[in-house]
Order: C-alpha cells, then sequence, then structure tokens
C-alpha cells in the first residue's frame, strides 16, 4: 500500500475528503465551463442550432455518465478494494479489464447512434432545421464513442488508486484545447473549414483522442503506481465480474437519469422549438451540479472502497455521511440562487422571450430541490465503493417513474402545461434523494465474499493489525 493510500485509510474524514475531491472538482468545473462556451458558441448559429445540439445532449450525456460515474465507479471501486486489500496485482489486471469493457461498449454507443439516432432525433424535434442540426453534430460526437470510454475508465482507474492530479491535469489540458478549437471550427477561422454545429463535436473528439493517448501512455510507461500489461491472459471474468457487479447496477442507474432527461425533453419538445431551447439552457445548470457531485463522489467512492476493502466498515459510514451532508449543502446553495435569479443564467444564451420564459419557470420549479439530487448522488457513489448501489437504482427508477412516466401522463394524458410538467421534475428529486438517503441509514454495509484465497489471507492479516492497533 502507498504512502497516499495510508494517509487516505487514517487522515481527518472531511480534510482528507475535501483534499481528494478538489483536483476533480475545479477541472470538472472548467470542463462544464468549456461545455457552456460551446452552447454559447453554437447559440450564434440560431435557434435550431441550439435546439439540435440539446436534443443530442441527453444521449451524450448518457454515454459520460455511464462511462464516468457508472462503469467507471464500478472500475474505481473494484481497484480501491482490491488496494485495500493489498492485493495490488489484481488491481493492476484490473486496468487491462477495463481497456477491454471501454472498447466494447464504445462500439455498442457508436453502433446505437448511427442505426437509431435518426429515428430517435425525429421523434423528439420533428423535421427542420433543429433535426439536420441534431444529425449533425451527433453524428460527428458519437463517431468517437470508443475514445470517450477509454478516457473516462481509464481516468476511473486512476483515481481509484487515490491518484486523481493526473485526470485532473488531462482534463484542464484537454479544457485548453477545446476552447479556441471549438469556435474555430464552428464557425471556420483561418485555414480551418467552417463546419457550422458540426465542428463543436469535431472539437470535443480532438480532446478525448489526446485524452486517452496521455493516459495510456502514464499508466503503460509513465510513473503511474497502477500498471497497464498488455497481456490477455490478465483478462478474466473474476476482473470484469468485479468492474460489472457494481458497474453494472451503477451504469442502470445513469440509464434511469439520462432517460428521465430524455423523456422530459421530448415532452418540453410537444410545445415547439423555443420550450426546448429554454429548457435545454435551463437544465444545462443541472450539469453543473455533476462535476461537484462527481467530485466529491469520487473521492467518497475511493475513501469507502479502501476502507471496505481494509474491513474499517464504521469510518466508511461516516465518509459517506460526511460527503452527503456537504453535497447537499452546496447543491442547495446553487438551486436557491438559479431560483431566485434565473435571468442571470438564461440571458447568457438567449434573449429570446420565450426561450427565456420556459428556462425561468423550470429554475423556479425545479432549482429549490437541487439538495435532494447532491444527497442522493453522494451516498450513490459511496454506495459504490462499498459494492452497495442497489437502492440508489431503486431510487432512480423512483425518479424515472414519477418524472418521466408521470410527466408524460401529464402532457400527453391530461394536456397540462409545463408548470406542471416541471412540478413533477421536482417532485422526482425529492423522491430520489430520500429513497437513497433512508437506505443508507437503515441498511449497513456488510463485507462483500472475498475473491480470491490472497484477499482472504490479506483481511484477515488486516484484521488482525486492526485488533493490535
Amino acid at each position: 500500500m502507498t504512502e497516499r493510500q495510508k494517509r487516505l485509510l487514517t487522515g481527518p474524514i472531511l480534510q482528507t475528503l475535501l483534499g481528494l475531491a478538489g483536483p476533480t472538482i475545479v477541472v470538472l468545473l472548467v470542463q462544464t465551463g468549456v461545455g457552456i462556451a460551446e452552447t454559447y458558441f453554437v447559440s450564434n448559429l440560431g435557434t435550431d442550432a441550439l435546439a439540435g445540439v440539446a436534443i443530442v445532449f441527453p444521449a451524450l450525456m448518457l454515454m459520460q455518465m455511464m462511462s464516468n460515474g457508472g462503469i467507471g465507479g464500478g472500475v474505481s471501486s473494484a481497484i480501491a478494494r482490491a488496494l485495500g486489500g493489498g492485493r495490488k496485482a489484481d488491481a493492476d489486471a484490473l486496468v487491462l479489464n477495463s481497456v477491454v469493457v471501454a472498447v466494447v461498449l464504445g462500439l455498442v454507443f457508436m453502433a446505437a447512434e448511427f442505426l437509431g439516432g435518426a429515428a430517435l432525433f425525429h421523434h423528439v424535434v420533428g423535421q427542420g432545421g433543429a433535426l439536420d442540426a441534431a444529425l449533425a453534430y451527433g453524428n460527428v460526437v458519437f463517431a468517437g464513442s470508443i475514445l470517450i470510454w477509454l478516457t473516462s475508465l481509464l481516468a476511473a482507474a486512476l483515481r481509484g488508486s487515490g491518484n486523481v492530479m493526473v485526470p485532473a491535469l488531462v482534463t484542464l489540458t484537454g479544457a485548453i484545447i477545446v476552447v479556441p478549437l471549438s469556435p474555430a471550427l464552428i464557425f471556420g477561422w483561418g485555414p480551418l473549414p467552417r463546419m457550422g454545429v458540426a465542428g463543436a463535436g469535431a472539437a470535443v473528439l480532438v480532446y478525448y483522442f489526446a485524452a486517452t493517448v496521455a493516459l495510456l501512455a502514464y499508466l503503460r510507461w509513465g510513473g503511474s503506481e497502477l500498471r497497464l500489461r498488455f497481456d490477455l491472459r490478465l483478462v478474466r471474468w473474476r476482473g470484469l465480474r468485479d468492474i460489472l457487479s457494481v458497474g453494472g447496477l451503477s451504469a442502470i442507474s445513469t440509464v434511469q437519469m439520462n432517460l428521465t432527461v430524455a423523456l422530459i425533453t421530448g415532452m418540453v419538445g410537444r410545445f415547439g422549438a423555443d420550450a426546448v431551447a429554454g429548457y435545454g439552457v435551463a437544465s444545462r445548470l443541472d450539469y453543473i451540479l455533476i462535476p461537484l457531485t462527481f467530485g466529491l463522489g469520487s473521492a467518497g467512492l475511493t475513501m469507502v472502497g479502501l476502507h471496505v476493502g481494509h474491513g474499517d466498515f464504521a469510518r466508511a459510514r461516516r465518509i459517506a455521511w460526511t460527503g452527503a451532508a456537504l453535497a447537499t449543502v452546496v447543491t442547495e446553495v446553487i438551486g436557491l440562487a438559479a431560483a431566485t435569479f434565473p435571468h442571470r443564467w438564461l440571458g447568457l444564451f438567449s434573449g429570446d422571450p420565450a426561450v427565456l420564459a420556459t428556462g425561468a419557470q423550470y429554475f423556479r420549479t425545479v432549482a429549490p430541490f437541487y439538495g435532494f439530487l447532491g444527497l442522493g448522488m453522494m451516498l450513490y457513489f459511496c454506495g459504490q465503493g462499498a459494492g452497495r448501489v442497489f437502492w440508489p437504482v431503486i431510487g432512480g427508477l423512483a425518479r424515472l417513474a414519477i418524472a418521466g412516466i408521470g410527466g408524460w401522463l401529464i402532457v400527453a394524458q391530461f394536456g397540462l402545461g409545463l408548470p406542471s410538467l416541471f412540478a413533477s421534475v421536482a417532485a422526482a428529486s425529492t423522491a430520489y434523494g430520500g429513497i437513497t438517503a433512508i437506505a443508507a441509514l437503515l441498511g449497513p454495509w456488510r463485507p462483500e465474499p472475498l475473491a480470491s484465497p490472497q484477499a482472504e489471507r490479506v483481511s484477515a492479516s488486516s484484521k488482525r493489525d486492526n485488533r493490535a492497533a
């Protein structure tokens, strides 16, 4: 066990959590700022382009969230628990297993968009300029699905070992690349062609290509504590199971979350392109919560996973609840600010009164309940570290039922308007956070079955050390 991992096991909880989360939060906020800048650049192409990107955005976020917080969470959890139990060789083997998973799932997402993207986008927005923009942007972005998955899972592997600086530096470098490149490709600066909305997607792919190369090189030839060894004998069902037993259920949770957003987007689409654009701009703020909760959550995941692997379940639970309290406060403050001053955000992207009206209605109805999202998401990440994600998935199912299915009934069956639809979204957030918190409070974590005789010996040794201490 490295000195870094020993500090994570023994340091003050809040200070250690913030120290581990800080680099990830800062750099992911920068990355979110890049997404906001991209939205601003695209908005200069008109409402159709803005609506087209908003239509693709839930599908893209599904892939990014599944690769980072879903399957990526399974990678981080498996590696953290292996290292916490002293199984360094298993942790190294898990890196190669992660690469295999990334390539397979990247191919799946690429094929899904190319085969079904046109039908999906047409169902949401019908014909016209918005559909053309959605296809132009989506086809380019999803062509690089394998790169997105590789970047996400390799970064997750490093975070699982407690190394947050290298993934953070890679992301920061990507932000430096994308900010000037995106408008250059959109508007055709200098010798670069004018690609329109497709240029925004091309800039994203350039970043993910560079990030994949950097992470592969670091894990293969750099100074990483984890080592990537290209030995196919290391690809075994046990390693894949360690990743997918947590990552599979976590992936279901991300599907639920993004399916909820997609269904809401589809219902908003019934009120026209202006309404979709307004909702898309407003819901972008929802995704600012993701870097915050992901930074805190990935830190909590790593710390909880190390402690679970080490056998210290009581301290693992204290870490989870400390992080949950912090995430709730931060996200609730953001939500109250958005509800009080909605046009401070919306005015950055549009001056259209119809777009502003939809966005403001969304903020005033939904944003005051952001704290429940922060609570639920933090406990979800910590549950990943402990290998316990069943109840967060149930919370996500409740959210999907209330906001997605309930929203469809509100609009399609009962003919009610946007205020009622957004009220169902607020109720769904409350249910998600509440169910996840109650389950975490009432359901104590138990030790997972050990994966190997070596792990049993290490666990027994750790327990003897703990008793001696």
